[in-house]
């Protein structure tokens, strides 16, 4: 069995759900009868995560007053704050002192039920330095696609194709290494340093899903993913 601590990222602004973040923060927006800072926390300890690091700041007191030390949840939980916007990884940073061995770090705004076990394992397998979780996505462009060759003779019209493709989920299993790739308290993205890895040859590794994952980035998104999680437990 390997312990590893999760680090959930709860600091963000939610400009994209405003007016529903005016007075709270977007993780602790309701699904169904809990906020979905509480789904993710669930879902790290039903994987055997019991110690928690959450990185907060805007309406911070709403998230420590529900969640206090997170005995109540059957965790332990321990805060990273900053009093600005960091973006994800300037966010990531905040938590350094709490971690000393391969952590998870996890977006606050979605939701995921896939096996983080298994990721855990798969990354102490293949001695990776980050395994980011990867979401089978596919859609339709809403036109013909046209190809042509080098003289612009058209060879082939593919009506409204589905294209495929792998997006990044928001989950990471990382080495705290990664810490020393991160400014200090300044905004900086999880692509950057992730890129940053790469360039000095670090191995970044995928753990691919084809469910288990709910992004809520937005009013549309949050809206679906309510009446999905509604529907699921049969209420409507």
């Amino acid at each position: 069995m390997i312990f590893v601590k999760a680090v959930i990222l709860a600091g963000g602004l939610g400009t994209r759900l405003q007016p529903y973040t005016t007075f709270l923060p977007k993780p602790m927006l309701p699904l169904g009868e809990k906020p979905i800072l509480e789904h993710l926390i669930e879902w790290t300890r039903k994987n055997d995560i019991k110690s928690i690091v959450l990185c907060v700041s805007y309406l911070r007191k709403t998230i420590e007053e529900y969640f206090e030390d997170g005995k109540q949840f059957g965790v332990n939980i321990e805060y990273a704050i900053s009093n600005k916007p960091l973006a994800t990884a300037g966010q990531l940073k905040t938590a350094e002192e709490f971690i000393d061995d391969t952590f998870v770090c996890i977006y606050g705004d979605s939701i995921f039920d896939f096996s983080l076990r298994n990721m855990i394992k798969q990354h102490t397998k293949k001695k990776a330095f980050v395994t980011m979780s990867l979401n089978e996505y596919k859609t339709n462009l809403p036109y013909g696609v046209i190809e042509t060759s080098k003289t612009g003779k058209v060879v082939s019209w593919n009506e409204k194709p589905e294209i495929k493709a792998n997006v990044n989920m928001g989950c990471y299993v990382m080495e705290p290494k990664i810490m020393s790739f991160i400014p200090k308290n300044k905004p900086y993205g999880m692509d950057d340093v992730i890129k940053k890895a790469m360039n000095r040859k670090k191995l970044v590794t995928s753990f691919i899903t084809k469910k288990g994952f709910t992004d809520i980035g937005n009013k549309a998104s949050y809206k679906k993913a309510y009446q999905d999680y509604i529907k699921k437990l049969g209420k409507i």
